[in-house]
C-alpha cells in the first residue's frame, strides 16, 4: 500500500524562506533514511528551485511531499509560482543558460540530481517544478 502526505509547505517570499525549505527537506530526508550524499542532493536541488521560485517567479509555494511504500520512499519537492513563466523551456533546461546573470545551473542542476522532474509552465500562467527522490530501501514506519 502507498501513502502519500505532504509534511511541509513553505511561502517562499525572500532569501530567508530558501533557509527554511532547505531545513525542512533536510528534517525529512533525515527522517526516512536517505544517506547524507542523498541529502546533500535533495538540499541542493530544493535550494535551487527555491532561488528560482524567488527570483523569476516573484515568490511562490513549495511543498515537501512524502511517498511511502514497502519497498521505498520517494520525497517530492513541489515548487509553484505565479510569475511569467518560461517562454522557451528547451533553452531554459540548457547547461549554462541564465536570464539573471547566474551559472544557469538551477533547473538543469536540479533535473540532473532528481530521480523525476517534470516541469509546468505557460507563459504568463506561472510555473511549477516537481523532482522527486527515491530511497533504495523500505521507508523506516
Amino acid at each position: 500500500m502507498t501513502s502519500l502526505l505532504t509534511v511541509h509547505e513553505v511561502h517562499i517570499r525572500d532569501e530567508v524562506d530558501i533557509v527554511q525549505i532547505r531545513q525542512a527537506v533536510r528534517e525529512v530526508a533525515v527522517s526516512v533514511g536517505f544517506s547524507l550524499v542523498e541529502q546533500t542532493k535533495l538540499v541542493t536541488a530544493a535550494s535551487e528551485l527555491a532561488r528560482n521560485t524567488l527570483k523569476h517567479g516573484g515568490g511562490g509555494t513549495a511543498e515537501v511531499e512524502l511517498e511511502q511504500d514497502t519497498h521505498r520512499a520517494t520525497l517530492r519537492l513541489v515548487f509553484r509560482d505565479e510569475g511569467p513563466g518560461i517562454a522557451d523551456v528547451e533553452l531554459a533546461l540548457t547547461d549554462g543558460y541564465s536570464t539573471a546573470g547566474g551559472l544557469g545551473l538551477g533547473l538543469t542542476g536540479a533535473r540532473r540530481l532528481a530521480d523525476e522532474f517534470e516541469l509546468k509552465t505557460e507563459p504568463g500562467q506561472g510555473t511549477t517544478v516537481i523532482v522527486g527522490f527515491h530511497t533504495g530501501r523500505a521507508a523506516p514506519r
